[in-house]
């Protein structure tokens, strides 16, 4: 490697590491962003024309094509994404990553001379394939998911042993093909096969609530496969970027299982599957009461302090430029406002952030659940939107409950409590909400953007 490339190499892996940094904040994390891709630009355009190979200068013509495809694809696909399909987002690029490494894997073992080749690589080489096929489908599983053209909880009798046993059986193949040398085609592919398969039967019975932490789990094993790849070809940007990737994607993994009270075993082997009662009353649980608007609007505007604890179904509906209004008009009136966040709140990690930064909400107002929960006790009036799981009192009061024990924010505490939602159906756990049964909730039922635009009105005309 040429010492150009060496150094260009090095201000690309400083860019990846003080572009990180940056996406600690919304207020940074747009040119954190930018400064990481320019790095990586600089990467690629360095990788293409410094080396001293003999390339045919129709291969520049195909890197370029497949560059500039690349580009427009992304860069379609960047603008016209909605902020409710984010996670199939980043789910579908988890996969594309994986799916390259499986790639580079496959090549690689075509052009080495595996008899000769060292066990050491050959393993490397193995892992990519496996580790990428796996993250591929795996990937592509969860995007169904979350996008709901797949069912959200498939059991298979037996998964857990079933599971185990392909896992063995694949690092079994793996380990005779490193160990005989023996060049096979019939096992390589069997090798990918196998992996894919076992992508889908891993996430295919995982529940709902459990899908952030598999998602940062799938995006972990992306960020490992790119760093073996980078041992294959001896290049530092390709193994420090993964290394960036798979840690910061363990140690988020690990966080929300803390969030969650699950450890990543449970989430693995033993996901949220309880099934959710009838749309409706639970004649088991009591009766709900029904608020409007109006009346709604009057507790407000006479609360000393109102919490806000945004959901799911606040993305669903593209309410975060409505309710960020509401604050504002609270906020002129004199009345105390915040949101409160939980760690899995929607379907990726820092969904509800991103959400309402994109809405100018202040960050300051964004408080999480471990500071927000003591303030629940003095909030004249908690208004949940579209927030299901992440406030059902079930978490501490039902042990028999598929949530129990894990932190939620405690909403039940306050004076008041406002719950939108469009109907009684259960949330992404697929379990009844205590909390809607409480004799301190009213239910405000209708599409998010609408009830919040309602309540503006009404606060207008006060």
């Amino acid at each position: 490697m040429s010492v150009t490339l060496s150094i260009i190499y090095l201000i690309a892996t400083v860019t990846f590491v003080f572009g990180l940094k940056r996406l600690g904040h919304p207020d940074t994390a747009k040119s954190g962003n930018l400064i990481a891709a320019g790095g990586m630009g600089l990467a690629i355009v360095g990788t293409i024309f410094i080396h001293d190979l003999e390339v045919p200068t129709i291969i520049y013509v195909l890197i370029g094509i497949a560059i500039l495809v690349g580009a427009i694809i992304g860069w379609l696909i960047a603008i016209k994404v909605e902020m409710t399909k984010m996670p199939e987002l980043v789910s579908l690029f988890n996969g594309f990553g994986g799916a390259s490494a499986a790639l580079i894997g496959i090549v690689e073992f075509g052009n080495a001379n595996i008899s000769a080749t060292s066990a050491s690589i050959v393993a490397t080489i193995l892992a990519a394939i496996i580790i990428g096929a796996i993250t591929f489908s795996g990937s592509l599983m969860a995007y169904g998911k979350l996008n709901g053209s797949v069912k959200s909880v498939i059991k298979i009798p037996q998964y857990n042993i079933i599971n185990n046993i392909f896992i063995l059986g694949l690092i079994a193949l793996a380990a005779y093909m490193v160990a005989t040398g023996i060049d096979s085609s019939v096992l390589l592919y069997g090798l990918v096969a196998g992996g894919l398969v076992y992508g889908i039967l891993f996430v295919m019975p995982i529940g709902g609530a459990d899908m952030p932490v598999v998602i940062s789990l799938l995006n972990s094993l992306t960020g490992i496969a790119a760093a073996i790849t980078g041992v294959l070809y001896d290049n530092m940007v390709m193994l420090v970027g993964g290394i960036l990737v798979g840690s910061a994607g363990i140690i988020l993994t690990v966080a929300m299982c803390v969030a969650m009270n699950r450890t990543l075993v449970s989430v693995i082997f033993g996901s949220f599957t309880a099934a959710g009662g009838p749309e409706g009353a639970n004649k088991t649980m009591g009766s709900i009461k029904s608020t409007t608007a109006s009346d709604t609007a009057i507790m407000m505007n006479y609360a000393a302090n109102v919490i806000i604890v945004p959901g799911y179904g606040l993305a669903v509906a593209q309410a975060q430029h409505v309710i960020h209004e509401l604050e504002e008009l609270l906020t002129g009136k004199g009345v105390n406002v915040k949101y409160a966040i939980h760690p899995v709140a929607g379907r990726m990690p820092g969904h509800m952030n991103v959400l309402l930064a994109e809405s100018n909400v202040e960050y300051d107002m964004l408080v999480e659940m471990d500071d927000i929960n003591p303030q629940f006790n003095n909030a004249d009036v908690v208004l949940v939107v579209g927030a299901n799981d992440v406030v059902n009192p079930a978490a501490h009061n039902d042990p028999s409950s598929p949530i129990y024990g894990m932190p939620i924010l405690d909403v039940e505490n306050s004076k008041h409590i406002v719950v939108n939602k469009r109907s009684m159906n259960v949330g992404y756990a697929g379990i009844d909400n205590e909390l809607f049964y409480n004799a301190k909730t009213a239910m405000l039922f209708g599409d998010a953007k609408k009830v919040l635009t309602d309540l503006v009105a009404e606060l207008k005309n006060m």
